[in-house]
């Protein structure tokens, strides 16, 4: 996985795929036959020709609603131009995949190339903060990959020594590190503004985890009934 396009603010050179055009703003240069799924509603403008449809049916309805909400849709855009999408202001970082897989928070999923596959998967190792498991989106394949943060993030490379991670600031992680969850009991008053119990994430293994420099308190992770 090529970190050096993991950067908010940082223009990738003309004729790449995806780039940060401005630290809020994701440019996609769209070509016939390379379709993109984004958020519906992200676009803020675009030049050429760009035709936007639904997601193809194809895609799990349980994927968009991860990543959009519940009655969420996620939306098909093709053509040739230059497209620009944002959300709501947030920080824009992009990420190329090279046959690998990324655990994303659905909300921060900004787009990603059509040819990617969106999965809905358990988060392994984190059992106890649910009876009923946890699941998270999963981007797997070799494409592109842009997300929001609020704020510009940082990645924390998680190989030397495990790294412990607020859930509330979590954005991804490398898929297949090993994860584990650790509860804060007396400084329950001090650390995390996400509810009266902090919990932190643990990862550990070859990988990074990505974080923003803000606690989003919204729904992160959904949980299996």
């Amino acid at each position: 996985m090529d970190l050096q396009t993991l950067h908010a603010h940082r223009s990738a050179a003309t004729g790449v795929r995806m780039s940060v055009h401005s630290s809020k703003t994701l440019k996609v240069t769209m070509v016939t036959g390379q379709d993109l799924l984004a958020k519906a509603g992200s676009m803020i403008a675009y030049d050429g020709f760009v035709q936007f449809d639904a997601a193809p049916a194809s895609l799990r309805r349980s994927a968009e609603e991860m990543v959009t909400g519940e009655g969420g849709r996620l939306m098909l855009c093709r053509g040739d131009g230059d497209l620009y999408l944002a959300d709501y202001g947030g920080d824009v970082l992009v990420v190329h995949l090279n046959n690998e897989a990324l655990s994303v928070n659905g909300p921060t999923l900004l787009a990603c190339d059509a040819s990617l596959q969106l999965t809905i998967e358990p988060v392994k190792g984190l059992a106890k903060l649910s009876g009923s498991g946890l699941t998270n989106l999963v981007v797997r394949g070799t494409g592109w990959v842009a997300l929001v943060s609020r704020g510009v993030p940082i990645s924390l490379d998680c190989a030397e020594r495990e790294t412990y991670v607020d859930p509330d600031a979590l954005i991804a992680w490398t898929d297949g590190l090993d994860m584990k969850a650790r509860r804060t009991i007396k400084a329950g008053a001090l650390i995390g503004r996400g509810s009266g119990e902090a919990f932190q994430i643990g990862f550990k293994g070859q990988g990074f985890v990505v974080v923003q420099p803000s606690e989003d308190t919204g729904d992160r992770f959904k949980v299996r009934g």
